[in-house]
């Protein structure tokens, strides 16, 4: 993954008393998920973390970034019962942390797997967090949990209803998440919890639906609506989760890249033309090719496309310390020139 090319983040200084005790004598640190593109990042770099001692991976396969400080264990969330295998784990292996990443990072059809997965599973670990007590697990949420409404204002904090998008299971399952995260806190004092609420990611390597769509030549809006939107690098996702362990300070945070762009704006940047769409024909297109399995997200989404959903990142930096390396634009201009690249590489190819 490309590295940042400025550095603003400040990832060294600060933390509970309890976190640098723990960092002095070596940290053990969980994650689950960590076979997904944030997770094996993460991976590499608690590995190359001197304060890190192990990391534990629970995933049903171990990912590519695992070296000698790494543990893998196959985990299966969905399964009955796997919350005492994970409580087993965590003992074992005198876990201090764990960070919570298995979850589709886009829609899908097979909506019941992915609520297991998300709801069931944050609820295996969560109770296998009551039994083995590590001091701090974070969560890898998304802004997606306020959803795009028309009475949304211009920047959403944290302290704003987090309200979800009727029709869109995905958003939903993320929003259960937080909230069983939220009771955790409450139950357990001595543990601190941190959820961070991340913009959809954008970059060079990553791949979820907003980057798929914006590989089409062609990518439709909603005629008459231009919202702004905002991204987040995906090396500034990983750095964020890397400060959340660091600096251990538990509430809930906004992780956005700097700055907002119109979608049109977007569009242009990414090298595609846009399409302008009236409202319900757009939502009756999309709606029939995520039937067909030829769509990136089902026709709720298309909401997104006409009010806005923007968050606030003031909380994040001024508790937690977090600068982003990169703007939205600057996330949107390296995916550019990553799929430019790449659409050279095919060319060549198939000359």
């Amino acid at each position: 993954m490309a590295t940042a090319r400025r550095n603003r983040g400040g990832l060294t200084r600060g933390g509970t008393a309890a976190a640098s005790r723990q960092r002095k004598r070596g940290a053990s640190i969980a994650i689950t998920g960590a076979n997904t593109f944030l997770g094996r990042n993460l991976v590499a770099v608690l590995e190359e973390d001197p304060t890190v001692s192990k990391v534990v991976v629970l995933d049903l396969e171990n990912p590519s970034t695992s070296r000698r400080k790494t543990s893998f264990y196959e985990v299966d969330l969905t399964q009955p019962g796997v919350d005492s295998r994970i409580a087993e784990i965590l003992h074992a292996e005198s876990c201090t942390a764990l960070v919570h990443l298995a979850f589709p990072v886009s829609p899908t059809q097979a909506v019941a797997w992915a609520h297991e997965l998300e709801s069931v599973g944050t609820m295996h670990v969560l109770s296998a967090c009551q039994q083995h007590k590590p001091a701090q697990v974070v969560l890898c949420g998304s802004t997606l949990v306020y959803g795009p409404h028309p009475d949304n204002p211009n920047f959403l904090s944290e302290d704003h209803a987090a309200r979800g998008l009727h029709g869109a299971p995905f958003i939903e399952d993320k929003l259960d998440a937080e909230q069983q995260f939220a009771r955790f806190a409450e139950a357990s004092p001595q543990c601190v919890v941190t959820v961070l609420r991340m913009a959809p990611m954008l970059g060079p390597t990553v791949d979820n639906f907003v980057a798929r769509t914006l590989t089409r030549p062609l990518v439709p809006t909603v005629l008459g609506f231009d919202p702004l939107v905002q991204f987040l690098h995906e090396v500034d996702a990983v750095s964020a989760l890397k400060l959340a362990l660091e600096r251990a300070t538990p509430g809930t945070f906004n992780i956005v890249g700097e700055g907002v762009l119109p979608v049109s704006t977007v569009v242009k940047l990414a090298g595609r033309l846009g399409v302008p769409i009236p409202y319900r024909l757009y939502r009756q297109l999309t709606g029939f090719l995520w039937a067909m399995q030829l769509g990136e997200a089902p026709a709720a989404f298309v909401a997104a496309m006409r009010y806005l959903c923007v968050a606030d990142g003031a909380k994040a930096a001024d508790q937690l310390g977090f600068s982003p390396a990169y703007s939205t634009r600057d996330a949107v201009l390296d995916f550019e020139g990553a799929l430019r690249l790449r659409e050279a590489r095919a060319l060549r190819g198939g000359a």
